[in-house]
């Protein structure tokens, strides 16, 4: 057998090492600044569009998406035309992502939702396109929560999206054209946007970061959060299209996520 010399095994290492690194889990992201309003609270809430790697807080580029809009009461209001961007830098870049902010006006459940241009992703040889949704419930009506946005894909919520305690499950029910997605891998991530916080998570290891379910034969997964704070669920399918890059046809890795929030205890 001939032998491989070592620099050339280490150069291999280096270079599979570094492709992981950059190929961990994508999610968009739509995260409201509060997910419950009540009487007392302000009735104007803050919400940021990302593209990111929750847990490890990397930042994506993000152009300004296709769509995003919030359904209330079976009623779908276009938000597009009010998003603003807003610039950032982590070392080594700088991204974008986007804001906006919504009028709470009558009871209920608003669902926020976004359809992401679709993302070159190299390392993967494909494109993403992650549509992302959020559910915000308001003055003491919850009615909506349950309720299919009409997403080429999209996770519907089987445990109401609000109110949880750390330590609750979350269970959905993941969809495609509107039908159940069966045996669908969902990646999970806690949003640990400032992981040099002493109170950010610090994983040990790598399979730490990115948590991942299967969807049984209905599409539904469920999954328990140990931790307060966002919670990201990102079900992957790959379209029954492609998109050129290059003169040259490439799959679309498809995305269903969810965000929910949970709360300590006290």
């Amino acid at each position: 057998m001939r032998k491989t010399p070592k620099l050339v095994l280490l150069s291999c290492c280096a270079a599979l090492l570094t492709t992981a690194s950059v190929a961990n889990a994508h999610f968009g992201a739509v995260i409201p600044s509060d997910d419950i309003v009540t009487q007392k609270d302000s009735k104007k809430i803050e919400v940021a569009v990302k593209f990111l790697h929750p847990l490890e807080g990397h930042y994506m580029e993000m152009v300004k998406p296709k769509r995003f809009g919030v359904v209330h009461d079976g009623t779908s209001t276009d938000l597009l035309p009010t998003l603003k961007a807003v610039k950032g830098t982590e070392p080594g870049k700088a991204f974008t992502s986007w804001q906006t902010q919504y009028q709470i006006k009558r009871p209920g459940d608003y669902v926020f939702f976004v359809e992401p241009q679709p993302y070159w992703e190299p390392v993967e040889d494909s494109y993403i396109v992650h549509y992302t949704k959020v559910c915000v419930n308001a003055l003491g009506l919850e009615e909506g929560w349950d309720t299919p946005v009409g997403l080429e894909t999209e996770i519907l919520a089987k445990t109401r999206p609000y109110g949880l305690w750390t330590g609750n499950v979350f269970t959905g029910q993941v969809l495609v054209k509107g039908k159940p997605a069966a045996d669908v891998e969902v990646e999970v991530e806690y949003l640990n946007e400032s992981p040099e916080n002493p109170s950010a998570v610090h994983p040990p290891s790598d399979p730490f970061i990115t948590q991942v379910v299967k969807t049984d034969a209905n599409g539904f997964f469920t999954y328990a959060m140990p931790r307060a704070g966002w919670w990201g669920f990102a079900a992957l399918s790959t379209a029954d299209w492609t998109l050129k890059q290059d003169g040259q046809e490439k799959p679309v890795e498809l995305g269903a996520v969810m965000w929910v929030h949970t709360t300590d205890m006290k």
